[in-house]
C-alpha cells in the first residue's frame, strides 16, 4: 500500500483502553492543529467498535476546540440505544482534560425499500482533469512557505478539481465547487474502513466554497476560518479507492457563519452520501493573531 495512505489507515486505527474508551494518535498536516476530518474519522472508528451487524447511516458532530497535533486524543463512547433496527451512539473526544469534539451517530441494519436520488452534475471525467498538486506547483513561487508545504505535500487522496481557484489572486464566482477524489492506492474490501475514510476526506476543501462569491482567500492573514459542526448521511455502500465526485455549494453566509452542503457520487452517478457543515468565517480589520 502507498506509504502515505498506509499512515492514514494506521492513524484511524484506535487503541482500545476499556470497553468504551479508545485512544488515537494525532498528525500535523501543516495547519498547527488537528485536521477536522481526522477527529471525524477516529470518532466514527470508536463508535464502530461498539456495534455489530449494523452500518453507519448518519453522524452529527460539533468541533468545540482546536485539537493539538502533538498529543493523542481519547474517545469515550456512550451506548445511547440498542434497538432492533437502529443503534445510537454518542462520542466525546477529550484532549488535555477538555472536550474538543462531540458526535451523535446512528447505525442501521441493511433494508430494502423505495428509492430515489438526485442527479449527478454534468462535469468532465477525472481523466480530463489535473491533480490539485499540479496547480499548486505552478503557483508555488507566489505562496508562503507554510502554505506551499500544505498544498504540495503528498496526500492519501488524489484530488482533481473541475473549477480552479487561485488562492493568491482569488476572483469572485458562484459558491459552487466540484472535484473528483479517490485514495492513491487500492484498499482492502472492508466496508467499515471505506466509511471511516469517507468521513475523513469529507472535510477536504469544504468550507472554502463559501468564500468564492466574496473573492476571499484563506491565505489572507485577516481571515479566520474554523469548522463549527459537520453532518453526514451515508446512503449507499461506498468505495473510496474508486473515483468519487464531490459536488459542493454554499446556500448562505450571514452572522460570520457560512453553510456549505455537499453530495458525493460514484462514477456511474449513484448518490452515495450527503454532507453539511456550518463554519466560522471572519474578516478582521488587522491580521488575525
Amino acid at each position: 500500500m502507498n506509504p502515505v495512505l498506509k499512515e492514514l489507515t494506521g492513524l484511524l486505527t484506535l487503541e482500545r483502553l476499556e470497553d468504551d474508551l479508545f485512544r488515537g494518535a494525532s498528525r500535523d498536516i501543516g495547519y498547527d492543529r488537528v485536521f477536522g476530518g481526522q477527529v471525524l474519522g477516529q470518532a466514527l472508528a470508536a463508535a464502530r467498535f461498539t456495534v455489530e451487524d449494523c452500518y453507519i447511516h448518519s453522524l452529527h458532530a460539533y468541533f468545540l476546540r482546536e485539537g493539538d497535533p502533538a498529543a493523542p486524543i481519547v474517545y469515550f463512547v456512550d451506548r445511547a440505544r440498542n434497538g432492533r433496527s437502529f443503534m445510537a451512539r454518542r462520542v466525546t473526544a477529550i484532549q488535555h482534560g477538555k472536550q474538543i469534539f462531540n458526535m451523535a451517530c446512528s447505525f442501521q441494519d441493511e433494508e430494502q425499500g423505495l428509492e430515489h436520488q438526485a442527479d449527478m452534475p454534468d462535469v468532465p471525467q477525472p481523466e480530463k482533469l489535473r491533480d490539485l498538486r499540479d496547480y499548486a506547483q505552478e503557483i508555488s513561487e507566489d505562496l508562503p512557505w507554510k502554505i506551499k508545504r500544505i498544498l504540495t505535500r503528498k496526500t492519501p487522496f488524489e484530488i482533481r478539481p473541475v473549477e480552479i481557484t487561485n488562492p493568491v489572486n482569488p476572483r469572485k464566482r458562484p459558491p459552487v465547487n466540484h472535484y473528483w477524489f479517490k485514495a492513491v492506492d487500492s484498499l482492502p474490501d472492508d466496508r467499515e474502513l471505506h466509511e471511516i475514510l469517507l468521513a475523513y476526506v469529507s472535510d477536504y476543501n469544504f468550507l472554502t466554497t463559501a468564500t468564492l462569491p466574496h473573492g476571499v482567500s484563506f491565505l489572507d492573514p485577516r481571515v479566520q476560518m474554523a469548522s463549527l459542526d459537520h453532518a453526514m448521511y451515508y446512503h449507499r455502500t461506498v468505495k473510496v479507492d474508486d473515483w468519487l465526485l464531490y459536488s459542493v455549494d454554499s446556500p448562505n453566509m450571514s452572522n460570520n457563519r457560512a453553510l456549505v452542503q455537499g453530495q458525493i457520487f460514484s462514477r456511474d452517478g449513484t448518490l452515495l452520501a450527503s454532507t453539511t457543515q456550518e463554519g466560522l468565517i471572519r474578516i478582521w480589520d488587522k491580521p488575525e493573531s
